[in-house]
């Protein structure tokens, strides 16, 4: 069910993706879902856009699955995370324990919107 519900989160993310944005690619397990439904819209649909990675795992992921990467170097207009916890109520975030945080903080700064995908299990008390 675990998968379902990330890949059901990361599908509905990658559908605000409009051609000409520059896409935040944030890391982790359910990211992996958001990329692989952001390169089928691409290939599928005929979106374009650019996406600015957050790590080198990410960049290599969405560049094997024909995304067009960035540096970071102005505005992005969405980025799309997921995150470790998510505070019940609040809506707070926790996000940390993976090498690409201080990226995927400048990045999320950097963007007009931004996206959280998780499933219910990322809720906490």
């Amino acid at each position: 069910m675990t998968d379902v519900a990330k890949r059901a989160a990361a599908v509905a993310a990658a559908a605000l993706v409009q051609s000409g944005m520059v896409v935040g690619l944030g890391s982790g397990s359910t990211m992996r879902f958001a990329i692989e439904a952001l390169a089928a819209k691409l290939r599928d649909e005929g979106l374009r856009f650019v996406g600015v990675p957050t790590s080198v795992a990410v960049a290599a992921s969405a560049r094997a699955l024909g995304i067009s990467l960035t540096e970071l170097d102005g505005p992005v207009d969405l980025a799309i995370d997921g995150a470790d916890e998510i505070e019940r109520g609040t809506m707070r975030l926790i996000k940390g324990l993976g090498g690409a945080l201080l990226r995927e903080k400048i990045v999320v700064e950097s963007s007009r919107r931004f996206v959280v995908v998780a499933n219910s299990e990322k809720l906490v008390e």
